[in-house]
């Protein structure tokens, strides 16, 4: 009895026989018939059959064993018929087309999509009619979103609320949301936990206190795109180099946060030299930096230099400009200053008050006189003269002291009234010292006069008044005065640079200058 089985079978587990010839010598009478065993006959024509069969392709199945072919080709096309997947080519045509119908639409309402190549859009004209609402809804208009179309590529529910929402929480305003966008549109793409929160926290470190974290994005939200390691940090080391105190730079940051984006070695730097050169000791520029630090920001030049130019033109002396802008360092910012200074000088001419020479002194004593206006110079003058001044005397005083044309008239009243009334002194005698009306009736004024009076002394009104009250109580011990000291006393320059760069006094804190933040939100009003 021989076994056989082949891989190509249809079913191997199944085994043929073949049954030998009947010996004397064989087995098979031993062995039991198996139902399941098929006996063949090994005759010639079935071994050609066989072996056609055994050695068929091993792939498919042998032609005896298979089904028709017609049937096969049936469920070939039943089984193809399940999903079909469209080409690389049907897709790309798909994709090109949806695009170009979104690209339709925005072009129907007015916006540019040249700039869309490349990124990736909504599918659908109505995803995209959604993010264009949205924006509407932000105050963004056609025109915003033309200047940075790239922000159509943010999904509303993914990027923009995220973002928005988080601002939100931060303490930005919402009406300051438009505002915003227009300026630094690029945050709609942020991540907040990647790009923004990393940010805050930076700037919290630089003693920007929480609360004024709102501030500061308002005022400069490019400040969320900058790396924290870049220009940032350079500057604030920059500015601590040079004098300004560590614990002030919170306040300044604040006050005035484009400095965090501003290069070093193209802007402040160059900035510093410059006003450095001028004779503005390198301190004192520092201390006018925490007073005022949007005076970085003036374009050196555009601003700067054609405004030292302006006053050196209109009377001011070189070796006084150093001293022009330590007292009003926005001076050197002013648009069109040149313009001012020369309808200033006109109106003093006209009115006989000052000539070149003297509006040139008057600028070097108060710079402040470049924005004060018509009207209001007019009125102190017409003041003065029903005090009984002469216009001679009143161009006098207010070349002496530019700071009567910006005073308030009821309080210069009530002095006058007491130097009339209570004091006894001659109009010339306020002529000679015009400073007289810049000091506190009630607390300058009249306790050291009754204290002049008790003494029986009899002294200039500028020794009286131009000197602290220690030095007063000094002056107090002395039995006469010397015409030289009083001499000396009115020989005394109006500014002093030192006092900008004169120590720190211990007890001030950050609270002080905090006082000071909201000097940039209001006009100047001498």
């Amino acid at each position: 009895m021989k076994a056989l089985h082949h891989a190509g079978l249809p079913n191997p587990g199944c085994l043929l026989f073949s049954r030998p010839k009947a010996s004397p010598l064989c087995f098979g009478c031993l062995i039991q018939p198996n139902p399941l065993a098929k006996f063949i006959n090994f005759s010639t024509q079935n071994k050609q059959r066989w072996a056609s069969c055994v050695h068929a392709p091993s792939p498919a199945k042998p032609a005896a064993c298979s089904p028709p072919r017609q049937k096969t080709q049936l469920a070939t096309t039943s089984s193809q018929s399940l999903y079909v997947r469209p080409s690389l080519l049907e897709m790309k045509k798909e994709k090109n087309a949806n695009r170009a119908r979104v690209y339709e639409f925005l072009r129907s309402i007015g916006i540019v999509p040249d700039e869309l190549e490349g990124l990736e859009l909504p599918v659908t004209v109505e995803v995209m009619r959604e993010r264009v609402d949205f924006l509407h809804t932000l105050g963004l208009t056609i025109e915003d979103i033309n200047n940075y179309p790239l922000m159509l590529g943010c999904s509303v529910k993914k990027n923009m609320i995220p973002v928005l929402d988080y601002l939100g929480k931060l303490g930005v305003r919402k009406s300051t949301f438009t505002g915003f966008l227009r300026r630094y549109p690029q945050v709609l793409h942020s991540s907040v936990v990647v790009d923004l929160m990393p940010v805050v926290k930076y700037l919290q470190g630089l003693d920007i206190k929480p609360a004024n974290i709102p501030r500061v994005l308002e005022k400069y939200p490019e400040v969320l795109g900058f790396k924290l390691e870049g220009t940032m940090s350079t500057s604030v080391a920059y500015l601590v180099g040079i004098g300004v105190a560590r614990r002030e730079i919170g306040g300044v940051l604040t006050r005035y946060p484009d400095i965090l984006g501003m290069r070093v070695g193209r802007v402040i730097k160059p900035f510093v030299e410059c006003l450095e050169s001028l004779g503005l000791p390198k301190l004192a520029l520092a201390r006018l930096i925490e007073k005022r630090p949007r005076i970085i920001g003036f374009s050196l030049e555009e601003q700067v230099k054609p405004n030292l130019a302006a006053l050196l033109e209109f009377g001011v002396r070189e070796e006084s400009i150093a001293s022009v802008i330590a007292q009003y360092p926005d001076i050197i910012g002013i648009e069109q200053l040149k313009d001012k200074l020369q309808s200033l000088l006109c109106l003093f001419e006209s009115n006989m008050l000052a000539d070149s020479g003297g509006f040139g002194r008057m600028i070097e004593k108060m710079p402040q006189t470049v924005i004060l206006g018509r009207k209001a110079i007019l009125k102190h003058v017409d003041f003065l003269k029903g005090c009984g001044f002469s216009l001679k005397q009143v161009s006098k005083m207010v070349v002496s002291c530019p700071q009567l044309l910006a005073l308030n008239r009821d309080i210069m009243r009530m002095s006058f009234e007491y130097f009339q009334m209570e004091m006894e002194r001659d109009l010339e005698d306020l002529v000679e010292f015009p400073a007289f009306f810049t000091y506190s009736l009630e607390s300058t004024i009249k306790p050291r006069h009754l204290m002049i009076s008790k003494k029986g002394l009899k002294c200039s009104l500028a020794w009286m008044l131009c000197c602290s009250d220690v030095k007063f109580e000094d002056r107090m011990q002395y039995d006469s005065i010397g015409m030289e000291e009083m001499e000396e006393v009115e020989a005394e320059p109006s500014f002093d640079m030192k006092t900008l760069i004169e120590p720190r006094e211990e007890n001030a804190s950050e609270d002080d200058s905090d006082a000071e933040y909201d000097e940039d939100s209001e006009e100047d009003d001498v």
